[in-house]
C-alpha cells in the first residue's frame, strides 16, 4: 500500500489553515492543529489527521460547533461541572482542563465533569497537559457515536471504545502516560487498516454473525448492511472497565450514554468526560516518589527478556520513540491523503477558502 510523507511543520499549518477557512479563530485552529498533529508524532494515527474528513462533515451537518466556550453549570471549588457546548474538543477540552489544574492548585484536588464536547481526541494530551502542571491526573471518557463494541458475552456493538488515561509527572523526566481504548483496538486504528486495506491483529473483531474476523471492512458494510463489532481487551476486564466509563464519563457528569434514543446526531462524535487531577505535592509521601519510582524501575528492568524483546519499556516511551522518528515527516496512507483533500475542497466550496489539497505537500512514497 502506498503511504505519503508530509513535513510535519507544513502539514501542521495545513490544518491550522484548514480550520480558519472554515471559521475557526486563530487559538481554536491552533490547538486543534497542535493536538492532531501531536496525535500523529506520538504513532497514534487513529487520533490524527485522519479524523479531520469526519470532523468536516460534523461542521457540515452543524453538529460540531466552532469558537465555543465551556459553560460552567456548577462549581463548588474543587468540583466542576462543565458543558462544552459541542464546541471543537481540542479547544473546549484545553480550556476545562486548564481551570482543573487550577483548582487544584488552590484546593489540592479537582474533580472535573465535562459534558457535550465534540470529540476530544487523544485522551493522553490531556493527561500530559496536567503533568506539565505537575500535576496527576486519571480520565474516564464515554464516546458517543454509532455504538462499536459488543459486551462481553454479545455480539452486537452495544457502546463506544472509551478511553482510561492516567498521567503521572515525573521530575527532570518525560512523564509517565497510561492512555488506551477499553476496546482490543482502537476503532480509529481499524479505519487506517480499512483505509491501507491490511488486516487487524486478530481478537480485535466479530463480524456481522458474531464470528471473529481480522477483517477491518466489517465495521464499512454497505448501506444496510449489518455491521461488526470491535471487541473489548481483555475479555470481561476490558468490558468491566468501559462499563465504568461509560457511567463515570456520561451517567455522573450529565452527559449521555450510548442508546438509540441518544444517538440523534450521525455525523457527530460527542464525548463526555469525568477527570480527577490533583496536586502529588499535597500527599505526605510525595517526597518519596522519585526514589520509589526508580527502585521500581531498577527492578522491572532487572528481569530477563523474553525472545524478541529489546528493552522493559515505560508508559509513554513508545510515544516518545515515535515523536523522535517522526519530528520532520508524518506517514499518511493514499486513501486517507484522498480524504483530506476531499474535506479541503468540502471546506472550500462551503466558504470559498481552503489551505487547498494536502497531497501538494507530499514529499515521497515508499
Amino acid at each position: 500500500m502506498t503511504e505519503h510523507y508530509l513535513p510535519t511543520d507544513a502539514l501542521h499549518q495545513w490544518v491550522e489553515d484548514l480550520w480558519r477557512a472554515a471559521g475557526s479563530d486563530e487559538r481554536e485552529a491552533r490547538l486543534t492543529a497542535d493536538h492532531l498533529i501531536g496525535a500523529n508524532l506520538t504513532g497514534h494515527d487513529s487520533h490524527g489527521v485522519g479524523m479531520i474528513p469526519k470532523y468536516v462533515q460534523s461542521w457540515l451537518g452543524d453538529q460540531l460547533q466552532l469558537n465555543r466556550h465551556v459553560t460552567v453549570l456548577s462549581d463548588s471549588g474543587s468540583l466542576l461541572s462543565l458543558d462544552g457546548n459541542r464546541g471543537m474538543g481540542q479547544a473546549v477540552t484545553e480550556e476545562a482542563m486548564q481551570m482543573a489544574i487550577e483548582r487544584a492548585r488552590q484546593h489540592g484536588v479537582a474533580v472535573l465533569g465535562l459534558r457535550e464536547s465534540h470529540h476530544l481526541g487523544r485522551v493522553g494530551h490531556w493527561a500530559e497537559q496536567a503533568c506539565a502542571a505537575g500535576m496527576i491526573s486519571i480520565h474516564f471518557v464515554n464516546v458517543l457515536s454509532r455504538p462499536m463494541v459488543a459486551p462481553h458475552g454479545g455480539c452486537q456493538p452495544r457502546y463506544g471504545t472509551n478511553p482510561f488515561t492516567i498521567g503521572i509527572p515525573v521530575e527532570g523526566a518525560p512523564p509517565l502516560v497510561l492512555d488506551f481504548a477499553t476496546s482490543a483496538i482502537a476503532m480509529g486504528k481499524v479505519r487506517v487498516a480499512h483505509n491501507k486495506r491490511v488486516p487487524v491483529p486478530e481478537g480485535c473483531l466479530l463480524d456481522a454473525d458474531g464470528l471473529p474476523t481480522i477483517e477491518p471492512g466489517v465495521m464499512y458494510p454497505e448501506a444496510g448492511a449489518t455491521p461488526g463489532a470491535l471487541r473489548a481487551f481483555a475479555e470481561h476486564k476490558g468490558y468491566a472497565l468501559a462499563f465504568m466509563c461509560e457511567l463515570l464519563g456520561a451517567a455522573v457528569t450529565g452527559g449521555h450514554t450510548v442508546r438509540p434514543e441518544t444517538l440523534t446526531h450521525p455525523q457527530a462524535i460527542w464525548n463526555n468526560m469525568l477527570a480527577l487531577v490533583f496536586d502529588p505535592a499535597r500527599l505526605a509521601g510525595s517526597t518519596s516518589f522519585g526514589a520509589e519510582l526508580d527502585a521500581f524501575v531498577n527492578w522491572l528492568r532487572s528481569s530477563r527478556l523474553q525472545q524478541g524483546h529489546e528493552q522493559i519499556l515505560l508508559p509513554g516511551d513508545p510515544e516518545r520513540a515515535t515523536r523522535r522518528a517522526r519530528a520532520e515527516r508524518i506517514p499518511v496512507d493514499a486513501m486517507t491523503l484522498a480524504q483530506l483533500d476531499e474535506a479541503a475542497a468540502f471546506v472550500q466550496k462551503a466558504t470559498g477558502r481552503s489551505p487547498g489539497p494536502a497531497s501538494r505537500l507530499s514529499t515521497a512514497t515508499a
